[in-house]
Order: structure tokens, then C-alpha cells, then sequence
């Protein structure tokens, strides 16, 4: 058995699974999609073996929506000997390539984060085995694949490995952020892991610098204006319902208590347009191509609201609105992209920006 191994938040299995289904088959590899009701993880297992790498090198994982980290699967040893952990895992790994990194980890459920304590204490003795064997490197090489031991209960595990060019570089594919306590609203966390995710770091102090004029769409109580403010940027916040009151003290934000839709912003120099409103994906998709397309932004940040069913299906949908738009406006090139975040919960949120 040879396939790759995603993991994804908790109850998505059938929307990545069919993510990585579509994908797969444009790169000319085919298999099937082994999944479990709120596991936190899909296996997709390939056909012809050698193809496991291949989806490890060439299926782009930034582009992957619902998958948080990925690894070509090369076995999955069930019903170990729990007094002896290392010696089959070590077996698997004969063939492997030279690793730089090992991570053990687990799925982030409740049963998953269970296997936690487990995870941390197998590790150094592990990783020490696999520096005698010389399929780690005696020092972490960031450049190498990464070992990859993925515990799914006590006396299963997959073992595999993936490229550090094409995977996530976080713990469980997790960008973990700590909750600012003067932010009005939990909320808060999903614009700046989008910011964090979607900008690179070194072209984040010219593209979220202070002073750059925002508008937030459905703002209230304010907190992806909150994260506006807080990179000094200033900021129309368009709602009915009542903003914080210490934001509006910074002096950085004006409210426009007006329909989000509607909304012509008062000055013509937007560079960011956000958007968190509850309504139709289809909707927002339209709202947000037609300001980028226009000119009157240069960036949109939002959240695509998913329905209980077709999720994946849903975003398609709407990605495919917002290319539509584009191009019936000639807007030129722009990057589109979209992603399941850790702090989302029923909804995607999407970047959209013309290029320069």
C-alpha cells in the first residue's frame, strides 16, 4: 500500500477527499479515497505505488483548500507490538530517502490529541534509532524530506515522508495564534492567520504597512477591523450593528452604518477590502471580484460562508463566480487563492490580488 496521507479539521474528511480525488487526476494519478467520519485525516490510496511520491512532489499544497499537511504514505502498521514501537518503523523506513526532520504526530481530534503524550515520548528515542540507521540527518536539514510517524491510535501508525518545498512547515499544520485580550471578538484570529498565511513575510511590511485605507464589510463588533488597526492602517467599518467602542477611540476608524452591498466607500485610495458577512458564498464571491476587477481595491481578504453538504463543491462554485468576473472586466493577471484556516470553522476564507 502506498498513497499520500492529509490531515484536515474534523469533520471535512469527504470535502478533502474529494479535493485531493479531483486533483490527483489531473496529474494522470488515480486511486481512492479511505475515509472516517470525524477522524481528521483521508488517505488516498494510489493505484500504482511509485505515484505516492509523485503527489508528494507535484501536487501543490498551498493550493490544497481543506488539507493542512500531506506526506506520501509508504505503509501503515497496524496492530504493533506496544512494547516495541520503533523497531517496525524503523523497517519501513530502510528505503527511504535521507530525512532532515522527523515529526511525530497525531490527528487533531479528541481522541487524536489523546495520542499526544505518546507522540512527544516516542520521539527522542526514535529519532536517535533513525541517526544509527542513517535515515536522519545527525543534525535537523531543512532542505531534506521530512520523516513523517502519524499515530492513529496506540498500535497504528503510517509511516512516510514529504518535501520541505511542498508541505506545511507548522506542528500538525497548524498555525496556532494567541487571542489578543482588548480584540472585540474571537474572530479576530482568522484575518491574521489569513495574513500570515496568504502574504509572505517579507512583503508583509509593504502590503499591510500603516497607513493604508481599509474597508471591512460586516464589521461589527469589529474584529477583523481590530487587526486593521493594529498594523496602523485606517479603516471604514461598514455595518447596522454597534462597533467596540475602543476601536472607534483610536481615532483609525470611521462607521458607515450601511448595507455591505450597497457600500461606495467615501475615499477612492482602498488598498485592503475585508469581509467576514454571513450570506451566500455565491454572493460574496460576486461583491469581492467586482471591487478587485473595478479598481476600487487592491486586495480582498473574506470568508466564504459553507453550507452543512457539498462544501467543496460550494467553494468551486464561487471561486468560479470570481474568475468569471475578472475576466468578463479584463482585469489583467491576479492570484486567487483559498483556504480551510485552522481558526475557520464552517467557511473559507479567500485572498484575491491583482498583480503588480
Amino acid at each position: 500500500m502506498a498513497g499520500l496521507l492529509l490531515y484536515c479539521r474534523s469533520g471535512f474528511e469527504n470535502d478533502l477527499a474529494n479535493e485531493v480525488q479531483e486533483n490527483a487526476s489531473k496529474l494522470q494519478v488515480y486511486g481512492y479515497s479511505k475515509t472516517k467520519a470525524n477522524s481528521g485525516f483521508v488517505l488516498f490510496s494510489c493505484y500504482q505505488q511509485e505515484h505516492a511520491e509523485v503527489l508528494a512532489k507535484k501536487l501543490p499544497f498551498h493550493q490544497l483548500m481543506f488539507a493542512r499537511q500531506h506526506f506520501a504514505c509508504l505503509d501503515v502498521l497496524e496492530r504493533i507490538d506496544v512494547t516495541d514501537r520503533i523497531t517496525p518503523i524503523l523497517a519501513v523506513c530502510e528505503n527511504f530517502p535521507l530525512c532532515g526532520e522527523l515529526r511525530v504526530e497525531y490527528a487533531d481530534t479528541t481522541q487524536g490529541r489523546e495520542l499526544s503524550k505518546l507522540c512527544r515520548k516516542i520521539s527522542v528515542p526514535l529519532r536517535q534509532a533513525l541517526r544509527k540507521k542513517n535515515r536522519l540527518t545527525v543534525k535537523d536539514h531543512p532542505k531534506k524530506p521530512v520523516l513523517h510517524v502519524f499515530f492513529s491510535k496506540t498500535d497504528e501508525v503510517y509511516v512516510g515522508y514529504s518535501f520541505s518545498d511542498n508541505n506545511s512547515p507548522l506542528a500538525l499544520g497548524i498555525l496556532r495564534l494567541k487571542f489578543p485580550h482588548d480584540a472585540p471578538s474571537r474572530s479576530t484570529l482568522k484575518l491574521d492567520e489569513a495574513f500570515k498565511t496568504f502574504i509572505p513575510k517579507e512583503e508583509q511590511s509593504e502590503r499591510l504597512q500603516g497607513g493604508l485605507q481599509a474597508v471591512d464589510l460586516g464589521a461589527c463588533p469589529g474584529g477583523w477591523t481590530y487587526q486593521l488597526v493594529q498594523r496602523g492602517m485606517f479603516v471604514q467599518a461598514v455595518d447596522n450593528g454597534a462597533m467596540d467602542e475602543a476601536l472607534m477611540e483610536t481615532g483609525q476608524v470611521i462607521y458607515c452604518p450601511e448595507d455591505g452591498f450597497k457600500f461606495q466607500p467615501k475615499k477612492k485610495n482602498i488598498y485592503w477590502l475585508v469581509c467576514d458577512m454571513i450570506e451566500q458564498p455565491q454572493r460574496v464571491a460576486k461583491l469581492m471580484a467586482t471591487w478587485v476587477a473595478e479598481g476600487r481595491c487592491k486586495e480582498a481578504m473574506f470568508n466564504l460562508k459553507l453550507p452543512m453538504k457539498k462544501r467543496y463543491e460550494s467553494v468551486q462554485g464561487a471561486l468560479a463566480i470570481i474568475e468569471e468576473v475578472m475576466q468578463a472586466n479584463q482585469a489583467g493577471k491576479y492570484l486567487l487563492q483559498a483556504k480551510h484556516l485552522y481558526h475557520n470553522r464552517e467557511e473559507v476564507t479567500v485572498h484575491l490580488r491583482l498583480k503588480p
